[in-house]
């Protein structure tokens, strides 16, 4: 007798979908959109999901809401495969696929005690992106320290 597996998780009918994000990174998108569960948008989270392409990925889903261009940066700097589907009325109204942007300022801390964005002067931390999908890395502006992914995951 074969057991048959099946995955059950609703429709959202407008919101946004965030799907090919890479396995076990899930939380950190969370974290991103500042998504605590006290906001009372419905949210499903799937994690370790089996995936054809990446073997395994996680997905998010937030009704109600859809994300602001800084938010989807910041998305793909941890899942840089990542897809995000707009939802209205319960069909996909737009689909794009993250792109890391060349810059990200203000966003992450610069590990370098004695880079200038950690002293008292009113300066946002600026950070190069550079590499591409599962292989990016953080380079300071003003000092020069790379941040490795698990490095920059961290503060997320």
């Amino acid at each position: 007798m074969s057991e048959k597996r099946e995955l059950r998780v609703e429709k959202i009918k407008d919101g946004t979908v965030i799907d090919h994000i890479t396995a076990g990174t899930a939380l950190a998108v969370l974290r991103i959109l500042g998504i605590t569960g006290r906001e009372g948008f419905i949210v499903s989270v799937l994690m370790n999901v089996p995936s054809g392409k990446l073997g395994k990925k996680d997905i998010v889903k937030v009704e109600g809401r859809e994300l602001a261009p800084e938010e989807v940066d910041r998305i793909a700097l941890v899942a840089p495969n990542a897809t995000i589907n707009i939802i209205r009325n319960f069909e996909v109204a737009r689909k794009e696929r993250v792109k890391p942007p060349s810059m990200i300022t203000g966003v992450l801390k610069c590990p370098n005690v004695a880079c200038i964005t950690n002293s008292r002067e009113p300066i946002k931390p600026t950070f190069h992106v550079e590499g591409e999908g599962e292989n990016l890395r953080l380079r300071c502006y003003y000092c020069g320290t790379i941040m490795s992914r698990e490095e920059f995951l961290k503060q997320f």
